[in-house]
């Protein structure tokens, strides 16, 4: 993506920061302390550079320069660093604070959960924090589940259970008048929407709302899915832990197909239209020989299809394993297309449909196969974070709370160029971020599984 296919970066704040921090750090560097983040500190998104075309004559350079302009001119283009601000919107003591988990479960929901309440606490000395149970209806007063007091106490241990102490629920976000007049009669004056794509969507509408009511409150997400597919993000909360799951999954398969007299592992990972998950997966265990993701199609029969290939692994090594994404080869199924509470298409079963034709193709041809189908989803969804996904956890949420106290909203936090910053809701989730088919990670597992190119039948030599 090029600078001039950016979408607007700036970040929307409530007003003017008239309050003091009361965080104590340094004002710049040298004095061998911590700093506050100055507000005109921004990175490039975009840092890959074609030096053919960054050299050439002056003449080239200027008209280079004029095309760019000048570093003010294109500041919408430029992420804001996250990180805590020396002068903030809020008080303190008149801040309550929502906290809000939404959509499928995830590791990481809880450790989020401590972070926020614990930096609200410790760091800003706020001492009126709600939890909202069970996702945006928690909001909806005909569902009756009023709200959790939150402090360190009751969130210190939750980081060692999986799920979300909050409870959780698809759809209820559509419902944005509904919600805002639960938010004022709580009187919250900042809300942390914990979720995917949809759970953003639904805390921008709520914003929007909320500023044409004239209400000057913070809203932040802290996004998360488990597939790894929020746009600008390089990384989302439980993905790791996903991927470390994942492993031991396909491990399993590879022990089970190595052990039998042709035998094939077949594991079904989450993926509904990226395939992130089941590619570093496969990157990770070296054990797959094939991966089926949505970003590549392919097809089952033809000299060129993927039975054809499974055969001839087979042929030659006696055993395969297959790692499938949820959303791969969707053009297989012949259904009507509806959606889930929060919005998704729901999908025809993949992994059944794969264990299915890949039975009856041998079947067909005599050949005996011993086929293990594993789906190990729900394990993954509820399994506790893994310390490198428990670190990650407490510094989105540090940089949340720090965002939301200098009254930054319709934003969240990601991670960009190994940095904490702030991105507009809007432009996170304008689109679904992929797995690129020309990209060096689909290459590199290419190279792992040593499956051909293309098995598509129209690719047929």
């Amino acid at each position: 993506m090029t600078e001039k296919s950016l979408p607007d970066f700036r970040i929307e704040t409530l007003g003017n920061c008239p309050v003091n921090s009361p965080l104590g750090l340094a004002s710049a560097p040298g004095e061998g302390r911590p700093v506050f983040v100055p507000e005109d500190r921004f990175i490039y998104y975009n840092i890959e550079r074609d030096i053919r075309k960054e050299t050439g004559s002056p003449a080239s350079k200027k008209k280079k320069e004029q095309d760019y302009g000048s570093l003010a001119e294109k500041v919408e283009q430029l992420l804001e660093v996250a990180g805590p601000r020396r002068q903030i919107y809020f008080s303190p003591s008149h801040v309550h604070a929502g906290i809000v988990t939404c959509g499928g479960l995830c590791p990481g929901l809880n450790d989020v959960i401590r972070s926020v309440v614990r930096s609200l606490w410790y760091l800003y000395g706020v001492r009126r924090i709600s939890g909202i149970r069970y996702g945006y209806k928690g909001f909806l007063p005909e569902y009756g589940f009023g709200v959790v007091p939150l402090d360190p106490d009751i969130v210190d241990d939750i980081h060692k259970i999986g799920g979300t102490m909050l409870g959780t629920s698809r759809g209820g976000g559509e419902r944005t008048s509904d919600i805002v007049d639960t938010i004022e009669q709580l009187n919250l004056n900042m809300l942390f929407a914990i979720g995917g794509d949809g759970t953003q969507k639904g805390a921008l509408a709520i914003a929007e709302e909320m500023e044409r009511r004239g209400l000057r409150i913070a809203v932040v997400g802290i996004p998360k899915t488990i597939d790894n597919d929020i746009e600008f993000v390089e990384k989302t909360f439980g993905f790791d832990t996903a991927v470390v799951k994942a492993s031991e999954a396909v491990s399993a398969a590879h022990m089970e197909a190595h052990s039998q007299i042709k035998g094939i592992g077949l594991v079904k990972l989450m993926g509904r239209d990226s395939g992130f998950i089941a590619v570093q997966t496969v990157l990770a265990v070296h054990e797959a020989n094939f991966v089926l993701i949505p970003e590549v199609p392919f097809d089952l029969e033809g000299p060129n299809g993927f039975l054809s290939a499974l055969e001839d692994r087979l042929e030659r090594r006696g055993h395969a394993v297959i790692v499938v994404a949820e959303g791969a080869g969707q053009h297989f199924f012949d259904q009507p297309v509806t959606y889930d509470a929060s919005g998704n298409k729901k999908l025809g079963d993949i992994g059944l449909y794969l264990r299915d034709q890949i039975q009856a193709h041998f079947s067909e041809k005599n050949i005996e196969i011993n086929l293990k189908y594993i789906d190990p989803s729900y394990m993954i969804r509820s399994a506790i974070a893994e310390p490198i996904d428990s670190m990650y956890c407490e510094r989105l949420g540090n940089n949340a709370v720090h965002a939301a106290m200098a009254g930054k909203t319709k934003m969240l936090i990601g991670l960009v160029n190994n940095e904490f910053v702030h991105i507009p809701i809007r432009a996170a989730t304008s689109k679904r971020k992929l797995v690129n088919p020309e990209g060096s990670l689909w290459r590199d597992a290419i190279e792992a599984t040593q499956q051909p190119f293309s098995m598509l039948k129209k690719d047929q030599k």
